[in-house]
């Protein structure tokens, strides 16, 4: 059988995410950003408004590549695209682009646990210019590190890349009283072992009082659905969550109905990206001319 190949695509609403959460995800009015070509994607994405824009942060990937990059989508006030560039790119795949504002600064916090850590950016220059401002070290090495202020302490809920079962099923907390750092792994570590609701997918925040974590459901599949995780104890030594149901898929997704495991808020918009599962005869000539490449490199 041709090897499988998970193609994103990413959407945006205006509804606030408690209204998505109650179920009018399925009917809302999405609006989608284009389609990439063939056996490209974007997908992780994350809003961050600016002084006059809203600025969309994605992962951009190649399969021809495979290597993940970091690009900026700039929107007008019909959230149409108006300029789109790369703002950040490494020797390691890069995606999960958490972009928030704290302590007078901008930050990005991106997946990279192919570099063997993870670095918090501080913007320099405007978005498309990051600056790496520390290392932030963890019990792991983590994916999908997502943060939350809370209660006057820092919180990141992440997953080990230890191995397939603990990426898509273990969930571990850390806290600090700085961004910054030293961070303090949760003596309770993994705080949550369960593939339905424990690899974060988009923002945290706070809902009426209690925290919402978005996680991914990867029984059937990486990415499969995204669940609201509602966490109702938190601190140093305490952890307990319950799981919310699946989100529907927008009726508007079309042919994109294999997954989503994106939703993140921020700037007055809700993203999510969902995803299509390419089996075609076409994904396995682009491996095979890849793997030839490479030997004869």
């Amino acid at each position: 059988m041709p090897r499988r190949k998970d193609i994103w695509r990413c959407g945006l609403l205006t509804l606030p995410v408690g209204e998505v959460l109650a179920g009018e995800l399925s009917h809302a009015p999405m609006q989608w950003l284009p389609e990439e070509p063939a056996f490209r994607f974007l997908a992780d994405p994350f809003p961050w408004r600016g002084r006059n824009h809203l600025h969309i942060f994605a992962e951009r990937y190649d399969y021809a590549t495979r290597h993940g990059t970091i690009d900026l989508l700039t929107l007008d006030e019909g959230f149409r695209v108006i300029d789109r560039r790369p703002c950040l790119r490494e020797d390691w795949h890069l995606s999960y682009p958490q972009v928030f504002d704290a302590d007078g600064a901008t930050w990005m916090l991106p997946e990279a646990y192919r570099s063997g850590g993870l670095t918090l950016y501080r913007m320099g220059d405007g978005p498309a210019d990051w600056v790496r401002e520390t290392e932030i070290r963890l019990d792991c090495v983590p994916v999908d590190t997502t943060p939350l202020r809370h209660d006057g302490r820092w919180w990141l809920f992440y997953s080990p890349a230890d191995s397939k079962a603990t990426k898509l099923g273990h969930l571990h907390v850390a806290w600090s009283e700085r961004l910054t750092g030293p961070w303090h792994p949760h003596s309770g570590n993994p705080v949550r072992i369960d593939r339905t609701s424990s690899r974060p997918g988009g923002t945290a925040m706070v809902l009426n009082g209690r925290i919402m974590l978005p996680v991914q459901d990867c029984t059937r599949t990486y990415g499969g659905a995204i669940r609201p995780l509602w966490i109702d104890r938190l601190d140093e030594t305490g952890f307990a969550a319950r799981a919310g149901e699946p989100l529907e898929l927008p009726m508007s997704a079309g042919l994109y109905r294999d997954g989503m495991h994106t939703l993140s808020s921020g700037g007055g918009v809700t993203l999510i990206d969902v995803k299509h599962i390419d089996r075609s005869l076409a994904g396995l000539w682009l491996d095979l001319k890849r793997s030839l490449k490479r030997s004869f490199a």
